[in-house]
């Protein structure tokens, strides 16, 4: 199969450092031309993969300071992808919406991958306008604010089953990701402050969060037993969270999947996450770590992680989370919407016959 995968332009294919959107297309990517399909990849230029590589921009634009309309180059990248259209069975947008004027008017089989949250009021008229434009989950959770969209599949996140897997001898408690409002960092401390452990944050800030950062967080971050890294590598982040005793997701919003969980299970080591969005879909209590619903019970669970086994926490990960299944899954979609459209087309062309 033909297939074109569309990433944003923000971060590189894989990203240097965080980019949780970037780093699925790159895994989803890699594993397709594992499988043998002839996959070109329309993403910044400094990207690194084994498919055909078109690049929009010569290098991402979040760590391009010389950058000022990130969306200019997005909009390259889509007349890139609409002048070779024609050599794709199906083109595979990990964009969000800002190809649906585009892709209606030109009628290209295709398929978008929803990565964000969906709950924003601002977003329902426009799913409403281009209600026909074929939309993937990542969760079943993510569905819930446009339920009535033209949902097509929902396919988990997956990962490269060779990342390694740890045995926790650090001690700590990890926190990895973004320090935003909704990712509760601050929770975290409050936790590892109230057990009496290390806890070490491997995050980064967007401009977006700075003030948030500044007045909130900084001022926690001055106990001894809190330990600020900032961005890491993916090759620091198996190091990272293979060594803590368990990783803390103690979010406050609807998470639409959780990238960092799945990352966790894989290096063996149990999350302590909050009863949000995706969290039940993905988090397998008392196996791959613990569901909590307040801070006494997540307090208490870190208690608890000790009686997990970490080779049951990479085993559901193995079974469960590998890009090597959500690729077939994929691929399955795919196959379907194809046929799908074939069906429809011999359709109006009998029709048409009929009315001669």
């Amino acid at each position: 199969m033909k297939i074109a995968q569309v990433a944003p332009l923000y971060e590189s294919v894989p990203p240097k450092l965080y980019g949780g959107t970037e780093r699925v297309v790159s895994y989803l990517t890699e594993a397709l031309v594992e499988m043998g399909h002839e996959v070109t990849l329309f993403a910044s230029g400094d990207s690194v993969t084994n498919a055909r590589l078109v690049p929009a921009c010569s290098s991402s634009l979040r760590l391009d300071k010389g950058c000022i309309d990130q969306l200019a180059h997005h909009f390259v990248m889509l007349e890139d992808v609409l002048e070779r259209a024609d050599e794709f069975d199906i083109v595979h947008f990990h964009i969000d919406y800002l190809h649906f004027p585009l892709s209606k008017l030109t009628g290209l089989p295709h398929v978008t991958t929803l990565h964000g949250r969906l709950d924003l009021p601002d977003l329902a008229p426009l799913y409403r306008k281009y209600l026909e434009m074929p939309v993937v989950s990542i969760s079943r959770s993510q569905r819930k604010p446009l339920y009535w969209a033209n949902w097509v599949g929902n396919v988990y996140h997956g990962l490269a089953a060779s990342l390694s897997p740890g045995d926790g001898s650090g001690k700590y408690l990890a926190f990895i990701g973004r320090i935003c409002p909704e990712k509760r960092v601050d929770r975290a401390i409050q936790i590892a402050l109230e057990v009496g452990m290390p806890l070490k944050i491997a995050a980064k800030v967007d401009r977006a969060d700075r003030d948030y950062y500044e007045c909130k967080i900084k001022p926690l971050l001055a106990h001894p037993n809190v330990e600020y890294i900032g961005e890491i590598t993916e090759k620091e982040k198996c190091a990272f969270l293979g060594n803590a005793y368990a990783h803390l997701f103690p979010i406050d919003w609807p998470e639409p999947f959780g990238l960092t969980m799945i990352e966790s299970m894989a290096c063996g080591t149990p999350t302590i996450a909050f009863n949000c969005g995706s969290v039940p879909e993905v988090l397998n209590h008392g196996v791959s770590g613990f569901i909590v619903n307040n801070m006494p019970d997540a307090v208490k669970a870190v208690a608890e992680v000790s009686t997990l086994s970490r080779a049951a926490c990479r085993h559901e990960f193995d079974s469960r989370f590998t890009s090597s299944r959500m690729a077939r899954d994929y691929v399955k979609l795919y196959e379907a919407m194809l046929s799908t459209k074939s069906l429809t087309t011999d359709k109006l062309q009998i029709d048409s016959m009929l009315t001669l």
